[in-house]
């Protein structure tokens, strides 16, 4: 999403939009692949994640208005890098 090319599913990974009590959006990392709901596909990537924030694909691919906190799916692949 973020860097434009394709790639196996099962490099890729799934970020989904999930609602708090308030109903306000969040991101968050579906690595199950088995969340509800309209799903994109990242690389695990830092680079690929900047890019996607930078143009602002998570809105458009989602389908949400406003902004969406990619810090989770920054904390995720943070901790995935580490081998936790």
């Amino acid at each position: 999403m973020g860097c434009r090319t394709t790639g196996p599913r099962s490099v890729l990974l799934r970020v989904v939009v999930v609602r708090d009590g308030a109903g306000a959006p969040a991101l968050a990392v579906d690595a199950a692949r088995r969340m509800p709901g309209r799903g994109a596909w990242l690389h695990p990537d830092p680079r690929c994640l900047e890019l996607a924030v930078r143009r602002r694909a998570f809105g458009r691919a989602l389908r949400e208005q406003g902004p969406l906190d990619a810090s989770v799916v920054g904390e995720h692949l943070e901790h995935a890098g580490d081998g936790s």
